[in-house]
């Protein structure tokens, strides 16, 4: 399941012991990627139960049909943003399942495709859309278009940044120059605007402000805690939540809402990060932190 090239999920094992797949059971992965969540529920529920998937990234789901085939009518995929878990679930004729997945994380398909703008190890258009498709905003519109003190807030609050008005600033400069529209671009302004001794040690200058714009243009905390509450609400008895947030504004919102709902026991407490193997084997695992509960018997 792990070997195959593209994407390595994250946490699978983990994954696994916590949702506990059942035959006949029906599991629903609200971010399913490349599918390799998905194609170890379905052999572990295997020869009988289902998988519905969804995912916001029409893009990716080529892929994952191409690696579940051989599951038949066992899985359905579909485009779908989690956000209409609800519209989903009627349309699908679905009132209740087994358990719930939500990996939160971008795939490696996304972040090495330098066209999607994702990342900036490579020079891109600044998209971060996780739909091309729908139309929406992209990083460069934001950049071009919002006022430094809006920029700023943005930067300080999806991204957590200590020097937002520093890198806003250093934007409206640059952008007065020439707009910014390549990845590579918009990695050396921020760079520079940031004093080389507060550079952090772990990672790139730039990394808070990329999660910053990429949370901003796909507004991933709009509507978060509510699909996880419908997520929630639709598991049977002894029904299982898995969730893998990757940074501190999503864990925070995922803690809230499963600690927050008496119908479910929190599993985790306190969330499961991966191992230093794991780790060593796939660096982009370093920041996940899962956290699961199971809804009440009858």
């Amino acid at each position: 399941m792990t070997g195959r090239p593209g994407h390595t999920p994250v946490l699978l094992a983990q994954v696994l012991a916590f949702l506990r797949p059942i035959p006949d059971g029906l599991y629903l992965d609200l971010t399913v990627g490349t599918g390799g969540h998905a194609e170890a529920i379905l052999e572990a529920c295997g020869p009988t139960g289902r998988l519905v998937g969804l995912d916001r990234d029409p893009e990716v789901l080529p892929l994952v049909r191409e690696r579940l085939a051989r599951f038949g009518p066992r899985v359905r995929l579909l485009h779908a943003d989690y956000r209409t878990l609800r519209d989903v679930a009627a349309a699908e004729g679905i009132e209740a399942w087994e358990g719930a997945l939500f990996d939160l994380g971008l795939s490696s398909v996304q972040l090495d495709d330098p066209a999607r703008g994702f990342a900036f190890s490579r020079s891109g258009p600044l998209d971060m859309r996780m739909d091309r498709t729908g139309g929406g905003v992209t990083a460069a519109d934001l950049l071009r278009g919002l006022p430094e003190r809006e920029l700023a807030r943005i930067l300080r609050e999806y991204g957590e940044e200590r020097w937002a008005g520093r890198i806003a600033r250093r934007i409206v400069a640059a952008r007065a120059e020439a707009p910014l529209t390549r990845t590579d671009e918009l990695a050396e302004v921020v760079a520079g605007a940031i004093p080389r001794r507060a550079w952090p040690r772990r990672i790139h200058p730039a990394t808070r402000t990329f999660q910053a714009l990429r949370i901003a243009v796909n507004r991933e905390l709009e509507g978060l805690a509510e699909a996880l509450g419908l997520a929630v609400h639709g598991l049977r008895p002894g029904g299982r939540i898995v969730v893998i947030a990757f940074h501190s504004l999503e864990d925070r919102v995922v803690k809230q809402v499963l600690r927050g709902d008496p119908s479910v026991a929190v599993l985790t407490k306190k969330p499961v990060t991966p191992g230093p193997e794991e780790v060593a084997a796939n660096p982009r695992a370093r920041s996940a932190k899962l956290r699961a509960a199971r809804r009440a018997e009858a």
